[in-house]
C-alpha cells in the first residue's frame, strides 16, 4: 500500500495496490498491520456507507466533539468525490487550514481524517458510494458541522452554491468565523 502525507498532520492518503487480471482486479483495502505502522493507535469500530443520487451533494463538513471524537478513513467505491478536511485543532499552527483529494473507484484512494478535523465532501457524478471506517461509535450529541461554503475558509469547491444539493441539516450548519471548536492540541 502506497501511503502520502499531507500538508496537514496526521492526514494521509493510502492508496492500495491493484492487482489486475483478464478477470479483473482485486486490492487489499485495509490491512490492520500495515495500517498501524503509518498510523498506530487508531482503532476503527465501525464501518458506515452512504449513497448520493444526484452529482454535486455535499455531505459536511462534519465532526463530533469529544469524548465521541472519531477518526475517519474514507474510500469511495462508485463514483467521484471531492474529499476535504480541515483542521479545527486550537492551537495548531495549521488550524482553519484545509486539504483536498479526489477519491473514486478508479483510483482507489483512502484518506485519513484524525480526530480534530472538520471532514466532508462533493460528489462528482451520480449514483455515488462512500464506505468509511471511524475509531467511534455515533453519537448524536456530539455531532456537528460547519457550513461547507464558509468564506472564513474558502475552500475551493468544484462547484458553487447553486449547483449543490444540501441537507437541512448542512444548509443550517455555522460559519466558520462564528465556530468555537471543542478540540485543542
Amino acid at each position: 500500500m502506497e501511503v502520502r502525507e499531507t500538508t496537514l498532520p496526521g492526514v494521509k492518503i493510502f492508496t492500495p495496490k491493484l492487482h489486475e487480471d483478464s478477470r479483473g482486479g482485486f486490492s487489499e483495502t485495509y490491512n490492520k498491520q500495515t495500517f498501524d505502522s503509518h498510523a498506530p493507535d487508531l482503532e476503527f469500530v465501525q464501518d458506515n456507507e452512504s449513497f448520493s443520487a444526484a452529482a454535486f451533494t455535499i455531505r459536511g463538513l462534519h465532526y463530533q466533539a469529544p469524548p465521541a471524537a472519531q477518526a475517519k478513513l474514507v474510500r469511495c467505491v462508485q463514483g467521484r468525490i471531492f474529499d476535504v478536511v480541515v483542521d479545527i485543532r486550537n492551537g495548531s499552527p495549521t488550524y482553519g487550514q484545509w486539504v483536498s483529494e479526489e477519491l473514486s473507484r478508479k483510483n482507489r484512494k483512502q484518506l485519513l481524517a484524525p480526530e480534530g478535523f472538520l471532514h466532508g465532501f462533493m460528489t462528482l457524478e451520480p449514483d455515488t458510494i462512500v464506505a468509511y471506517k471511524v475509531t467511534n461509535f455515533y453519537d448524536k450529541a456530539a455531532d456537528g458541522a460547519v457550513h461547507w461554503a464558509s468564506p472564513a475558509l474558502s475552500i475551493d469547491w468544484p462547484v458553487g452554491a447553486d449547483h449543490a444539493k444540501l441537507s437541512e441539516k448542512d444548509a443550517n450548519a455555522v460559519d466558520f468565523a462564528q465556530f468555537s471548536s471543542p478540540f485543542s492540541v
